[in-house]
């Protein structure tokens, strides 16, 4: 019956042809350019015609934090929505928050109420602004007790609110924060926004001293790149560990799969094509600008990039972006995995978050502009960027700590779990000039002769990529490359933009200094460049992160090696690495312990999950199938011997099948009774430290063992669908 049900499933994966869906056209049904139709979910305060030009200038006052919304805004604002909501055929609203489980929650609500009898739609300003969801049951790490219940949503208003479609009809979707009743962030949200306050005060005023008081506002920014895999439906629902788990815990590695670098940047197939068109419809309907498509280098594996926003609305964005991926692929007979290793021997999936800070002048801090080692502004912001990096180095690594991402990092394939900064080699130059006392000679800036004038002109950057790198300069911003595909931008991004505040307070301080004992400011930048890059040097490396002398090197330098999640979470134990967090007010010290709880918890949790569907496919699928065919190569070697055929070959494979299964047999039980008298006798560090340590590795071997068995069986007795079938079947 297996072998049946994986046969129908490569069939019918075989029969899939591309979807067609509706592609926006206007009155004449012609094709509308995405301009015409971008953010037509989104609503838009400027265009409402229910609002005064002054409650206009009044929002704009509220949303570059001038002033608090009153009620009577409120109500005029909550009156608009609904009216535009229902306009576009709206008939719920929701507020949409994103809990402690690295995804969102929504709760909706319809517009309908009652006047007596007389049936009305209705949002008022307490709906808009505030709701109140039940707390208990979403991750608290143990801060709240069971029957402590209450929480609230609030709205935030510097995110937009905007319209998602389903298949029969569509809700109003409000961004918001989700705290506590004490008012503490039992989400990823609050800490974020936050962290873009504090960063904020403290370069606007690093750019005062430094002569511009024209800027009147900073703010980060950020484009995340979403990679992720696709695979047929029929397939994914036939094994029970991408179900359960996300990701295949066993599976005999195709003789193809990535090693002729063929599928990178390859023509996209027309189904998988087709996807991506629709998925990006609907992001552009909602207001995110997905701008780059291409196939990434796992055969399977593809990869979204949008343009840069600011980081509180990218984080939302890119959420909508997992969900609209999740969404949209099931339309198409596709599932859409996020995990960060689905398949094991071929690249994992991550999510480079493309970093900057901006002003309100149209400012890049990260331009380097023509003449970068002329430009000091600039360093000192490059410097003091590298210096917090460097400094809380140990807890940007925990901010990108799951499971998943154990995985990926440092699998030649992502960064590895050693923090280090990458500037190329111009910056580097410019900066060790500094630090020297040499002086800098820009190169001038070429064509490359390429031996062929029907190609235009290129001209090389000044500074190269390093994709082994965890946080490399790229030009004009930095990407940490680091980030899981299933995670929160919103978590590393907050803790990201609480190192670098740190930093600037300081950096303000020295130029203040020095500006009060005469210095010119050109001066007390380059000081503040010399003494932040001299100090931070040791995570600077633009050489080869994947080499086992960088493992080597880096513990020379003194940087830290978390290769697990139990690893970087212990930092959670050290107040002083972690103290920054709240001496910049971006987390709260109970906010802390719920997040190391939360992250714990989940780890094992996660794993746990793991270990027993392993168990089960092992018990239930993998040894049923040996034994079956232990029992026709015995009878098969029987018939054979009583006719005097040579028997060597046919007794050789039992033997391997019969030793595979009896290691397999052991082991399984050595897994589960060690979790179960680990998770029955230890603590959670504990339990998680085994875990990591002792479980996974044993894990391992007994995927292998799997594996070892699929390799011996026949094709038509193997139960689950192969690597074969999910990766190049679509």
């Amino acid at each position: 019956m297996a072998t049946s049900l994986r046969n129908e499933a490569k069939l019918k994966a075989y029969g899939r042809q591309p979807r067609k869906c509706d592609v926006p056209v206007n009155e004449q049904g012609r094709y509308l350019k995405v301009s015409q139709y971008y953010g037509e979910n989104v609503y838009n305060f400027h265009l409402s015609k229910n609002l005064s030009q002054e409650d206009k200038e009044s929002l704009n006052q509220v949303l570059n934090g001038k002033r608090n919304i009153d009620k009577p805004l409120a109500t005029k604002v909550a009156n608009s929505v609904m009216d535009w909501a229902i306009s576009k055929g709206a008939t719920h609203f929701c507020h949409w928050f994103q809990p402690l489980t690295g995804a969102t929650a929504e709760k909706h609500d319809a517009f309908l109420s009652f006047d007596n009898d007389r049936p009305l739609e209705v949002l008022s300003a307490s709906q808009l602004m505030q709701g109140e969801p039940d707390a208990s049951s979403f991750p608290n790490g143990g801060s709240r007790a069971t029957f402590e219940a209450r929480g609230y949503t609030t709205w935030d208003l510097t995110s937009p609110i905007f319209i998602r479609e389903s298949v029969n009809g569509k809700t109003l979707v409000i961004p918001t924060a989700f705290v506590s009743y004490h008012g503490d962030a039992l989400d990823t949200k609050t800490p974020l926004l936050r962290s873009d306050l504090k960063v904020a005060e403290e370069v606007l005023k690093f750019c005062h001293l430094a002569g511009d008081k024209t800027i009147q506002r900073v703010f980060t920014t950020c484009g995340a790149e979403q990679e992720y895999f696709l695979i047929d439906k029929a397939f994914f629902f036939s094994r029970q560990d991408l179900v359960m788990t996300g990701r295949a815990l066993m599976g005999s590695l195709s003789s193809r799969n990535q090693q002729l670098e063929d599928h990178y940047f390859g023509m996209i197939e027309d189904r998988v094509l087709a996807y991506m068109q629709e998925v990006e419809i609907e992001l552009y309907k909602m207001g995110i600008p997905a701008k780059t498509r291409h196939n990434e280098v796992a055969p399977g594996q593809f990869e979204l990039a949008p343009i840069f926003k600011d980081a509180n609305t990218a984080a939302d964005s890119n959420q909508m972006v997992m969900t609209v991926l999740r969404t949209v692929a099931l339309k198409h007979d596709f599932v859409c995995l996020l995990h960060e290793k689905p398949f094991a021997g071929v690249n994992g999936s991550g999510k480079h978050l493309n970093w900057s800070m901006a002003t309100d002048t149209g400012l890049n801090l990260l331009e380097p502009t023509h003449n970068p080692h002329e430009n000091y502004r600039f360093l000192a912001v490059v410097a003091t960027v590298v210096e917090a990096f460097f400094r809380h180095a140990d807890v940007i690594r925990m901010g990108i700590a799951s499971h998943g991402n154990d995985h990926r990092l440092g699998a030649n394939e992502a960064p590895p779990s050693i923090m280090s900064v990458f500037l190329g080699e111009t910056l580097t130059k410019i900066l060790d000039s500094m630090i020297s006392g040499g002086k800098y000679t820009p190169d001038m800036k070429k064509a490359m002769d390429l031996g062929a004038r029907q190609l235009a002109d290129l001209f090389k950057d000044n500074t190269d990529r390093n994709r082994t790198s965890s946080f490399a300069f790229t030009g004009n911003k930095f990407e940490f490359r680091a980030c899981g595909s299933s995670a929160s931008i919103a978590y590393p991004l907050s803790i990201l933009n609480a190192a670098v505040a740190d930093v600037f307070a300081e950096t303000n301080a020295l130029i203040e200094k020095d500006l009060a004992a005469g210095k010119s400011i050109d001066e007390a930048l380059i000081s503040v460049t010399m003494k932040w890059y001299n100090n931070a040097k040791a995570v600077v490396f633009n050489g080869d992160g994947y080499s086992e002398e960088w493992v080597h090197e880096a513990a020379r330098r003194g940087l830290s090696n978390n290769r697990t999640t139990p690893e970087a979470i212990s930092v959670f134990k050290d107040a002083k690495k972690i103290s920054f967090l709240t001496k910049t007010g971006v987390f709260r010290e109970g906010e802390i312990k719920t997040r190391a709880n939360v992250m714990l918890e989940r780890y094992i949790k996660c794993r746990e999950i793991e270990f027993r569907t392993l168990a089960a496919m092992v018990h239930k699928q993998v040894m049923p199938c040996a034994i079956s065919y232990k029992s026709e190569l015995s009878e098969g070697i029987r018939k054979v011997k009583d006719a005097g055929g040579d028997i060597s070959v046919e007794t050789d494979i039992l033997k391997k099948l019969g030793d595979v299964t009896k290691q397999l047999a052991d082991k399984i039980e050595t897994l589960m009774s060690s979790y179960d008298k680990y998770h029955h006798s230890l603590n959670e560090d504990g339990v998680a430290d085994k875990v990591a340590k002792e479980l996974m590795p044993l894990s391992v071997d007994i995927a292998n063992l799997c594996n070892r068995v699929e390799e011996l069986v026949p094709e038509d007795n193997w139960p689950l669908p192969k690597y074969y079938d999910m990766l190049f079947i679509r």
